[in-house]
């Protein structure tokens, strides 16, 4: 058994290159080799988000708190709330983020190929992000 106390990892800021607006990333876990699964708590201030991306094994998040958007290339926008998790089939591409006005939580589980656990994309406009939402809210 491995035992990581809180506190023991330092909060880390992905590149500014993937993603829009202010994020935290708080690693969770990682599996050690012949595992590939990465899980991370990430934190997005209102109105952060990723770029477009898809995961080679797809991607499950967990909303922990906040408003959550998430949009599949194609499809409305989904809003997700506390207690709502999200599957991204592999090679799916997708973004998520926070709502405009409220920040968000949420625990994101993926796994690596050859070390990778995303292929990042170009940003999310600003038409898509305020496109259209699943139920016409």
């Amino acid at each position: 058994m491995q035992i990581t106390r809180a506190g023991s990892r330092p909060s880390q800021t992905p590149s500014l290159e993937y993603f829009t607006g202010r994020v935290r990333m708080d690693p969770i876990g990682a599996a050690e080799e012949p595992g590939r699964h990465r899980i991370l708590r990430v934190t997005f201030e209102p109105g952060a988000r990723t770029n477009w991306h898809t995961h080679p094994y797809g991607q499950t998040i967990h909303v922990v708190s906040g408003l959550c958007l998430a949009q599949v290339e194609g499809e409305a926008i989904e809003e997700l709330r506390p207690g709502d998790t999200a599957w991204f089939p592999a090679d799916v591409r997708h973004w998520h983020g926070a709502a405009p006005e409220v920040a968000m939580v949420h625990i994101a589980v993926q796994e690596a190929r050859d070390g990778a656990t995303a292929d990042w994309a170009e940003p999310v406009s600003e038409a898509d992000y305020s496109g259209p939402r699943a139920g016409g809210s």
